[in-house]
C-alpha cells in the first residue's frame, strides 16, 4: 500500500483500506458525514487528509499519524507551522447582501452534491455578487475548489460548529 501523506485523498483511503470509514469516524465523530454516499462520491475525491483535518477541527499531522498508525505505518514527525493560523481580516465585500444562502448540512442530508449546488447558484448571480454557505464544519475542499475557479472566499466561525462561508463571484 502507498504511504499515507497529508495530500492522500480520502476516497483513496476509503477504497484502499478495509474499514477506513469506521476508523475515521472513531478518530473524529465529525467524519460521520462519510456515511453519505454523495459525499464519498464527490468531495472525498478532492479532499486530502489535511483538508479533512480542517473540516474535523483537528491538527492535520495528528490526523495523519492516527491514520498511519491504524494501517500499520510509522508516524511522521512533521511540525505544522504555528504562525500559519493568523486571523485573516474580513474583506469588505462580505458585507454585501448574499444573493443566496446554501445549507451544506441540509444538502448532504438530502444526498445532493454541495459542489454542484454551489456551481448552480453561482451561475444564477452576476459578477461581484455574493453567496453564503452555512455548515457545522469548515468545508475546506469546497472552498479550495472555489478559489481554484477564481472566486474570492472567506470563512468565519460565528459560533462553535457554525461556519459561514462567503463566496464572491
Amino acid at each position: 500500500m502507498k504511504e499515507i501523506t497529508l495530500e492522500t485523498k480520502i476516497a483513496d483511503l476509503l477504497n484502499n483500506y478495509e474499514g477506513m470509514k469506521d476508523i475515521l469516524i472513531k478518530i473524529n465523530p465529525k467524519f460521520k458525514k462519510l456515511n453519505n454516499p454523495v459525499l464519498r462520491r464527490t468531495l472525498a475525491k478532492i479532499a486530502g487528509v489535511k483538508q479533512a483535518a480542517i473540516v474535523g477541527g483537528m491538527d492535520p499531522v495528528d490526523l495523519l499519524n492516527q491514520l498511519r498508525e491504524a494501517v500499520g505505518q510509522a508516524p511522521v514527525d512533521v511540525t505544522t507551522p504555528k504562525g500559519e493560523v493568523e486571523v485573516e481580516e474580513a474583506p469588505e465585500w462580505i458585507l454585501k447582501e448574499s444573493k443566496q444562502t446554501l445549507n451544506a448540512n441540509e444538502i448532504l442530508d438530502e444526498e445532493r452534491n454541495p459542489l454542484a449546488e454551489l456551481h448552480k447558484a453561482l451561475k444564477a448571480i452576476d459578477e461581484g455578487e455574493v453567496i453564503t454557505i452555512e455548515a457545522d464544519f469548515q468545508p475546506e475542499p469546497l472552498m479550495d475548489e472555489m478559489l481554484k475557479a477564481g472566486h474570492e472566499v472567506f470563512a468565519r466561525e460565528v459560533a462553535q460548529d457554525h461556519f459561514i462561508i462567503y463566496i464572491k463571484k
